[in-house]
């Protein structure tokens, strides 16, 4: 669903004044301003009040206003460390519909809170922090009388970060500390029947069997290396009526973690691919078409702009990271919050590939040489490709034949309207079904090019390939295989295409959007030393490189 379709959809949406205003009028004053101006906000953040609108109208769901009054009236009376010292704070719009989300939904009938994971994918200066920092606050007071709340991250100064905050918080609760005890890394609840209690942890998840937590806040978590902490954390709350992992993080530039899973599921989730109602996303981002030296998006990505920080603070931050490439990363990252590496990755230098480049044609081969083929199946918004790897026996190199394929909707509704149309006209791209991709003409041509070629396989991604794939066994080809996308299985293609690029055993066609996708990848390496190629932004392109490393990796686990 790209972002014109996602404006469509607001005329068929009614706020329900009376309600929101019934709950909190800054919960009105957001949704409005969110579905009154939507070009001003990005995709997921309108999706998010779509999903909010939608839960009001089930029958099988309740809001129950008194729980977000309550928490909110609680919120408001804290206070928190500031520049000017302890304070207080009134909650912003957003934030009312953040809290509302994750505090008010039940399943009707029962005591069972709807929302159990929550994610705020914010910027620096969101103040997500002393958010989240109260709902461990909350639940030490008023959560079950043995809760126990977790604040975790990367790291043990990390994690201090947000501890700190609810100690401090608390301090101003009980300034003569007679119903809490507070030592370095755990705040004990002192009051009669309650044995609850806020424990601070490192990342490290060995040792920490027996917990029962009912509140975890996940801090930076697209900093984290594995998802084991977390696992650990959640697997614990088992026996909670109402537990709640929140997750906080700005960007970072590690692209490829559980938490770049995390959120991608995230957004299928608003965007209804996934069907999940425990899951509450706020995710703010640039749209694709963004400028990133424009207030516009600055606007979109930091919604408290004008209220924790100015917009002076980003103009002064984006003139420096124009003088320098670690700047404009830190930039990108934490104003804007976009995954990247630093601009100056180069995988595959861009001269290597041009010189390797040339028209190629296999339908004018006199015999049908030996060939691999991979497919990177998109559904709407994205390109389809499908890669023809052959191998030149008598020269020793290998050519790739890409073909990239795009719904004819998509062409039109998109902001590189123009040059996809042209790009269409020169042959590089193939419109291919109306509003989705057509699998069967992708089934088609490959079928039809085996005239020429000797297919040996097919690789795909089992993860989204079942539909094509049970067309082309229909067909009767059984030499469909699944690849696995994992960092071990793109390790010896990666090296494989590395060694031939730079000693010109690689001839690849012509097509631009080839030299486009190779240009977009950096590689990233684990802990076992195993690499495989991501984008080096987060609306960058790869899916031609994607395929001609798979169709070496076949090459090179062939086995006749």
């Amino acid at each position: 669903m790209n972002k014109n379709e996602v404006i469509d959809k607001i005329k068929t949406y009614t706020i329900p004044t009376d309600r929101l205003n019934e709950i909190d009028s800054r919960l009105h004053i957001y949704i409005n301003e969110v579905l009154s101006n939507p070009h001003k906000h990005n995709k997921y953040e309108i999706l998010a009040v779509f999903r909010f609108l939608d839960f009001f109208k089930r029958d099988d769901l309740i809001f129950k206003n008194k729980e977000v009054k309550k928490f909110i009236k609680f919120y408001e009376i804290l206070k928190f460390p500031s520049n000017k010292g302890m304070q207080s704070f009134k909650l912003t719009p957003i934030q009312v519909f953040q809290f509302a989300n994750i505090l008010g939904f039940y399943k009707k009938d029962t005591d069972y809170r709807l929302c159990r994971e929550a994610l705020l994918f914010v910027v620096r200066k969101f103040s997500k922090t002393t958010s989240v920092a109260s709902l461990a606050i909350y639940d030490l007071l008023f959560g079950d009388s043995d809760a126990q709340a977790y604040v975790a991250s990367n790291s043990f100064a990390q994690s201090k970060i947000c501890f700190d905050i609810i100690k401090n918080s608390i301090k101003e609760l009980d300034t003569k500390f007679s119903h809490f005890r507070l030592n370095r890394d755990i705040i004990y609840n002192l009051m009669p029947n309650k044995t609850s209690f806020v424990r601070c942890l490192a990342s490290s998840a060995d040792k920490l069997d027996g917990l029962n937590a009912s509140t975890v806040i996940l801090d930076e978590y697209a900093q984290a290396e594995d998802a084991s902490l977390r696992n650990v954390l959640t697997s614990s709350m088992g026996v909670r009526k109402n537990p709640l992992t929140i997750t906080i993080t700005t960007a970072s530039s590690k692209l490829d973690t559980p938490f770049s899973q995390m959120l991608s599921a995230y957004k299928k989730v608003l965007e209804r691919e996934i069907e999940n109602d425990s899951i509450f996303a706020s995710i703010f981002e640039p749209d694709e078409e963004d400028e990133i030296g424009s207030a516009d998006t600055w606007y979109k990505v930091q919604p408290h702009l004008g209220i924790t920080v100015n917009e002076e603070f980003y103009k002064n931050e984006y003139q420096k990271a124009l003088m320098s490439a670690d700047d404009m990363t830190e930039f990108k990252c934490k104003l804007l919050n976009i995954f990247t590496l630093p601009i100056n990755t180069i995988w595959i230098n861009q001269t290597v590939i041009e010189k390797n480049t040339q028209h190629f044609d296999f339908r004018q081969l006199q015999a049908r040489p030996n060939c691999m083929v991979a497919v990177d199946l998109s559904v709407k918004d994205d390109f389809s490709c499908v890669c023809y790897c052959l191998y030149d026996s008598i020269n020793k190199r290998f050519v790739f034949k890409n073909f990239y394929y795009i719904p004819k909707q998509t062409i039109e509704n998109h902001t590189n309207a123009a040059m996809y149309r042209q790009l269409v006209a020169d042959g590089y791209l193939i419109p291919c079904g109306t509003d989705v991709i057509d699998y069967n003409q992708i089934a088609s041509d490959i079928i039809n090019n085996a005239k020429y070629l000797n297919i040996l396989q097919i690789g795909y991604d089992a993860y989204r390939s079942k539909e094509f794939i049970n067309i082309i066994k229909t067909a009767g080809i059984k030499c469909a295989v699944p690849y696995s996308q994992t960092y071990s299985n793109f390790t010896s293609p990666v090296e494989s295409f590395e060694l031939a690029a730079y000693q010109d055993r690689l001839k690849f066609d012509d097509n631009p959007l080839n030299i486009y996708c190779i240009n977009n990848v950096a590689i990233d390496t684990d802990k076992m030393e195993n690499r495989k190629p991501i984008k080096k932004l987060h609306n960058s392109k790869i899916d031609g490189a994607i395929c001609m490393l798979m169709c070496l990796g076949m090459f090179n686990n062939y086995k006749r």
